[in-house]
């Protein structure tokens, strides 16, 4: 009997000036998947443009959905930033983190560079998810977009999606909901006692009778714990 354990839900949304065609799509999306999510324990809102703003609210707070419409796009984009305040602040939570991210994939203000929010993500445990408005940008630079959401989102066993309708918006939350509904949390001891920091990867498969008609959807591997080998040993009690 699998063990339910309390959902953290976080909605990242892109509010920078290159969003403007896609505001009304993104705060009316945002709020639907709320609302279709049903239970969740609390929900943490990242809107972000030059700067980055977190507030987390319970799901029934009517203070949440204003939250949401009341945005405004302006500015420049520090997508990656945003996402790691979220995941900083997910880090001190228990429970399952899934994550949603509004944008068109670009970034323009960061601190972060995209390899260092890529091994945050890794690291981290949460699961994230991410919806592409990508229909207004050339075919050159939507390409690099969509490369570059499908890599945020498969570092940490979720999948990225680009939707170019509200109909096919709503395909997508099917999907998204049947796989938080049926995420199953495993764990094992590893063999190897090194304590190196290093990546160890991880294959996770199915091998029941009729395992052919699913598809396992985890993370790749983790970071290993470091303790330098000059680190003298914990003191005697």
């Amino acid at each position: 009997e699998r063990e339910e354990t309390p959902l953290r839900l976080g909605v990242l949304l892109d509010v920078s000036g290159s969003m403007s065609q896609d505001l009304a799509f993104i705060r009316s999306a945002s709020i639907n998947f709320i609302s279709m999510l049903g239970t969740a324990e609390d929900v943490t809102i990242v809107d972000f443009d030059s700067e980055v703003r977190s507030a987390r609210f319970d799901p029934q707070d009517p203070r949440l959905v204003e939250r949401i419409r009341g945005q405004k796009v302006g500015g420049f984009t520090a997508l990656y930033d945003a996402i790691g305040v979220y995941l900083d602040g997910a880090s001190t939570l228990d429970g399952r983190k899934v994550a949603l991210i509004y944008t068109d994939g670009g970034d323009t203000r960061s601190r972060l560079s995209l390899s260092e929010l890529l091994d945050l993500l890794k690291a981290s445990d949460v699961t994230a998810y991410v919806i592409g408005a990508l229909e207004h940008q050339s075919s050159f630079l939507r390409q690099q977009q969509q490369m570059r959401l499908v890599r945020m989102a498969e570092a940490t066993g979720g999948r990225a999606f680009f939707p170019t309708s509200t109909t096919g918006l709503a395909t997508v939350y099917k999907e998204v909901l049947a796989e938080i509904r049926g995420q199953y949390t495993i764990g094992y001891l590893s063999t190897n006692e090194r304590m190196d920091g290093a990546w160890r990867k991880v294959e996770v498969r199915l091998v029941a009778p009729g395992a052919r008609d699913y598809r396992v959807r985890a993370r790749r591997g983790y970071y290993a714990l470091y303790r330098p080998e000059s680190s003298p040993p914990p003191p005697r009690r």
